[in-house]
């Protein structure tokens, strides 16, 4: 049994009943979140999903990380292609009951994963020039898209002790979610994930160039981001199942700006 799998308590629903298909680990996360209208997120996310709001509001997140040991279910992980770093912006979403994850944009530094990603999980990946140092418990983190435009540069680090977040915190809503959404030909299709509960801390950062969600059609706030480090989960991933029309939920006309 993978180890992932001996905590499940946390989970806001049960495991999938079929095997995950892929396992890998994620290395020194900063979760920046800034809040965002939903009038101005209904014109970029798909109709077939609900928007998810806390106190009125969606949310931004732009998450670097590096991850480690990228494998498919059965086979080790393969030398040259299971490392790299990564780059999310992304928002959430509801569909079905399922609360989950929207991403505008996935910048990887591996050929391979973007490729295989964009064609089995339908994401829309990018290839980016990506650098990321660690200097004691300071992240120096640097990505640049090589196809469009699309940068990232900063410096970031924890700040606190790791803290499990409760229920109803805004924490917690923002990063205890166990699935994802992808909307191709406007089907909407739901990937299931795993990891034990986050192992949040306070953090700091200092961005020096940020142009992902720009890039997206999103503009942020000028306002400091709420900002979370984690140091490591351990992450498996289920195979796409499409998600009903009869589960999805219809988008207000009004909140949809129609």
């Amino acid at each position: 049994m993978h180890p992932a799998l001996h905590s499940v308590a946390h989970r806001p629903w049960p495991l999938p009943r079929s095997p995950w298909v892929m396992a890998q680990s994620w290395h020194d996360l900063l979760f920046a979140h800034w809040p965002v209208s939903a009038t101005a997120m209904r014109k970029l996310v798909p109709g077939g999903l609900e928007l998810d709001l806390f106190d009125g509001h969606c949310w931004v997140g732009v998450v670097p990380f590096w991850m480690s040991g990228v494998r498919v279910r059965g086979m080790p992980a393969a030398p040259g292609v299971s490392r790299f770093a990564e780059l999310n912006v992304r928002t959430y979403v509801v569909c079905g009951g399922k609360p989950g994850v929207y991403f505008f944009s996935l910048d990887a530094a591996s050929r391979l994963a973007v490729a295989a990603a964009r064609t089995f999980y339908h994401l829309p990946y990018f290839f980016a020039d990506m650098r990321v140092e660690a200097d004691g418990e300071t992240i120096a983190y640097r990505s640049e898209r090589l196809s469009e435009s699309g940068e990232f540069r900063g410096r970031y680090g924890p700040t606190g002790p790791v803290v499990l977040r409760n229920s109803g915190t805004l924490e917690h809503w923002l990063t205890e979610r166990y699935c994802l959404y992808t909307v191709p030909r406007d089907c909407v299709w739901r990937g299931e994930i795993h990891h034990t509960q986050w192992p949040l801390q306070d953090a700091w950062a200092t961005i020096e160039v940020n142009t992902v969600a720009q890039s997206a059609g999103i503009e942020l706030p000028e306002s400091t981001p709420l900002l979370h480090f984690a140091r490591r989960v351990d992450v498996l991933i289920w195979s796409l199942t499409r998600v009903e029309p009869e589960m999805q939920v219809p988008v207000p006309t009004k909140l949809a700006g129609r």
